[in-house]
């Protein structure tokens, strides 16, 4: 490689992290470097493993040794030098919590300045009759009380602890030495000179006696001297209990009903938090669905898929999360979870039609300007379909990494290394302009900008790039071509540079099909957003769902379609979507969903058990003569399980030393040696290759190393065809990416046998994929279609779109302004269609290509608004 430049930048020497061969690399300083090469060529270990793991390393070696305890400590990558890093933020697709609680509000920070604007200026409601809340003056009270029966006798009580942990022995003798003598606590009265210390993590109510009086006119004075009392006493509160007939009223000089005297706290950000006691709605915890439904997993000595999850909304909160007083507090007609359930992009027609008086907007101006910072933001990046209260992990990767950009881009930091992971995933080609635009801010801010993508808009726009090479795995790892992406297209060594200069092309096909003559149709889809959609399918072709973020494709193709398809073949509990039928059923045998989900919860968990590789690999070693003869089953070769595996590190290669404030050490186990396996079992050998061996086989040498082994080598060839020829058989599932994984099921669905009446359904499978592997993954899905299959994808690649025999275009924009069919049939036909944004980028793709079209599909579908 020829020597690195002198100028302000990153040096990286000597990368030698997972796959990388030794590297030396130079990333320009305030500029936009893009990493890109195959699938699995070590862009990740070069930006991430390597580059991010050292800043983030250095950055936490720089606090004290007791906050170092507190944070997740990263271990010091293979490199030998990294000169000129700058403190490093990364924003990947796996970083965004999983936490029910956690929200598009809370991760942007937007709805922690609602909090705070509610409690400033929200107005609160009696929930029974719908009236303000407002103060009383105290002789309000008085007359409140006056208006009782003549000669009602009460109690006058200081309500002086509400909801509080504590002990509270102190308060106790105080109150007993200014001369009361006895307290109701949590129900039960007790004499002030008796009480005793309290639980202290528990919550307690204390009301203090204060007098015992008649409702006469010799005693207002005294009434009027016990209420003052009592008001300085709790904070502005009195309670009025009389000792007959009568409800107990609590009364305040801040707020409550006219009518019923319903007071309500005083209006606090943690009164509209769902995540704390004061404003969390009791029936849910603030969860805003009740208990977990889970689906029974297989049971399988190897974990493999992770869990589905069915919902039910709390019926107390119908899903606000909040309790009752904190959802009648409102600004307008609005109540906060209410303001949180609008799209990003109508928060603004919100805050504009308030119509806040003097005193409210004076007070809120600061508060409204943050607000409208960080929402335009979310818009700018793709993103203002989405709701504050949408739960982040509901969301795909690439809107979980565009929030947490747009809360960045907020943060104002200059002088910051961003390393991102491709995120333009999941951005339909008319939103691309936008991201890049503030991605381009962050960088002419005085940052520096590291990204991993495949998008080419996106790598065009970069003003380095470093190609990746020259295979994936163990065959990768090297820097084919650095420099700008002129430079890169001249470079012939370069793979990317080939089909960024056209040399390489992802073609169309010659003929569209029309189909087998069978059609599935589905009426009166209104889910989510969508505007009771009817559309009819061609069964036996390959269709793209389109459309801009969040118009509805997974709402129509995953909540709808997909769940009435696995209910009536899966026998799946989970609910599809609102629709009104279905009809084409009998057409289809069999559904299968291919989604992006990991394939496994833990560590032990490796693709090549859920492809159904590794028990053939255990059978065949098991029913080796020496195996025989010493009593050897298949579970004596999983690593999982006792009686193989090595007990000192437990099958895991690794013993985790932890070090506390240093990061924990990870030390290859002296007793296997890092194999996983006892002495006796690594004795086992098939063609001089123990189990241990084979599991550190590569894909691509493992087909040569079980060639005349027919069904192992079915198996790893359905894994080579998609691509993941460089993943090793004993990889750990949790290091797979989300479309890692989706090639992991589409490799077993493909070494299944099919009847050619199965539907395939694939949510943007081309995430992750370079120009190259693309190419293969679209002759993959044509080969399952030329089967009989029917293939489903959601996509926004446009070299899948193009390459389609039908289009379903969605739209016209996202959210509540989506969820309509605007075009639909053959690409060409979709280009050709002035109301589709997708057929707009879809033009220009198709000019130099004319494929023959089997049939007009224009009659197939329909959208009603």
């Amino acid at each position: 490689m020829s020597a690195l430049p002198e100028n302000d930048g990153i040096l990286v020497k000597g990368a030698r992290e997972h796959n990388l061969k030794n590297i030396d690399v130079f990333i320009p300083r305030d500029k936009i470097t893009v990493i890109t090469g195959l699938s699995g060529s070590g862009k990740s270990s070069l930006a991430f493993d390597t580059i991010f793991a050292e800043g983030q390393r250095r950055f936490i070696e720089s606090l004290s040794t007791y906050a170092r305890q507190f944070l997740e400590q990263m271990k010091k990558p293979e490199v030998d030098a990294i000169e000129g890093l700058s403190p490093a933020v990364a924003i990947d697709q796996k970083s965004i919590s999983t936490n029910p609680r956690s929200t598009v509000g809370t991760v942007t920070e937007v709805y922690d300045y609602l909090r705070l604007l509610f409690a400033r200026v929200g107005t609160a409601y009696c929930p029974t009759h719908n009236l303000p809340l407002e103060g009383q003056s105290p002789q309000e009270i008085v007359d409140s009380i006056m208006a009782m029966k003549k000669g009602t006798k009460f109690l006058l009580i200081a309500p002086v602890i509400r909801g509080k942990k504590g002990e509270f022995s102190a308060e106790f003798q105080k109150w007993a030495k200014k001369g009361f003598t006895r307290a109701r606590v949590d129900g039960e009265w007790m004499e002030l000179e008796n009480a005793t210390k309290l639980a202290r993590h528990k919550t307690h109510d204390i009301d203090l006696l204060v007098d015992r009086l008649i409702v006469e006119e010799r005693f207002i004075p005294r009434i009027k001297e016990s209420l003052n009392l009592s008001l300085s006493l709790a904070g502005g509160l009195v309670k009025i209990e009389p000792l007959q007939n009568g409800e107990p009223q609590t009364y305040s000089i801040h707020r409550s009903c006219p009518k019923c005297g319903h007071t309500m706290p005083d209006l606090e950000p943690r009164l509209f938090s769902f995540n704390n006691p004061r404003g969390a709605c009791p029936t849910c915890s603030g969860i805003g669905t009740l208990d977990f439904v889970e689906e029974e997993p297989e049971s399988d000595e190897d974990e493999t898929e992770v869990d589905e999850y069915a919902l039910t909304v709390c019926p107390d909160c119908q899903g606000a999360r909040l309790n009752e007083n904190a959802r009648n507090v409102r600004i307008g007609d609005y109540n906060i979870a209410q303001v949180a359930e609008l799209p990003a992009t109508e928060i603004i027609t919100w805050i504009e039609g308030a119509n806040l008086n003097q005193r409210q907007a004076l007070i809120g101006e600061k508060i409204l300007r943050q607000i409208l910072s960080r929402v335009e933001y979310l818009i700018r990046v793709g993103a203002g379909y989405l709701s504050l209260s949408r739960p982040t992990r509901t969301l795909s990767g690439g809107e979980a990494q565009r929030i947490r950009l747009a809360s960045q881009v907020g943060s104002g930091l200059v002088g910051v290394l961003y390393v991102l992971d491709e995120p333009s995933i999941g951005l339909h080609p008319r939103d691309h302009k936008r991201l890049l635009e503030m991605i381009q801010e962050i960088r002419d801010r005085g940052n520096t900008v590291l990204m991993v993508e495949h998008d080419e808009e996106t790598i065009r726009v970069a003003d380095h790039l470093i190609d990746m090479g020259p295979r994936a795995g163990r065959l990768g790892g090297e820097v084919l071509a650095a420099g700008t992406p002129k430079d890169i297209m001249r470079n012939p060594a370069s793979l990317t540079g080939q089909y960024l200069s056209g040399q390489k092309q992802i073609g169309i096909p010659s003929q569209r099909r029309s189909g087998n003559g069978k059609w599935l149709r589905l009426e009166g889809a209104s889910g989510h957003n969508l505007k009771n959609v009817d559309f009819k399918m061609p069964l036996g072709t390959l269709v793209s769902v389109t459309g801009v973020s969040g118009s509805g494709k997974s709402t129509l193709v995953i909540d709808t379609l997909y769940r009435i398809l696995a209910r009536e073949f899966n026998k799946s509990p989970l609910e599809p979507a609102p629709f009104a039928k279905i009809s084409g059923l009998e057409h289809i045998d069999k559904v299968i969903e291919i989604n992006q989900r990991p394939i496994g919860r833990t560590p032990r968990s490796v693709p090549a058990t859920y492809v159904g590789l590794f028990p053939m690999i255990r059978d065949l070693f098991a029913s080796l003569p020496e195996s025989k003869i010493r009593g050897y089953r298949p579970g004596h070769f999983s690593f999982n399980v006792k009686g193989g595996r090595c007990e000192v590190c437990q099958g895991g290669g690794q013993i985790r030393v932890e070090m506390h404030f240093l990061s924990d050490v990870f030390v290859r186990c002296e007793a296997c040696q890092g194999q996983r396996y006892s002495r006796e079992i690594l004795n086992i050998r098939y063609r001089e290759k123990s189990i241990a061996d084979v599991l550190n086989m590569t894909v691509d040498e493992a087909m040569e190393f079980f060639a005349h082994h027919r069904h192992i080598h079915r198996k790893l060839q359905t894994l080579h065809r998609v691509g993941l020829d460089y993943i090793t058989l004993g990889q750990s599932s949790t290091t797979l990416s989300g479309g890692e994984a989706q090639r992991v099921k589409l490799s077993r669905e493909l070494s299944k046998r099919d009847t050619g009446r199965t539907i395939y359904i694939l949510d943007e499978p081309t995430t992750g994929l370079h120009f190259e592997d693309v190419k293969k993954l679209v002759d993959l899905l044509q080969e399952l279609v030329n089967q009989g299959n029917t293939v489903l994808v959601i996509e926004h690649q446009l070299d899948v779109i193009k390459a389609s025999d039908y289009i379903i275009d969605l739209g016209p924009e996202g959210g509540e302004a989506g969820g309509r069919i605007v075009a639909c049939g053959t690409p060409e036909e979709v280009a050709r269609n002035p109301q589709s944004i997708t057929g707009e980028f879809l033009r220009p793709m198709l000019r130099s290509f004319a494929p023959s079209t089997g049939s007009n599909y224009q009659h197939g579908m329909k959208a009603t608004t």
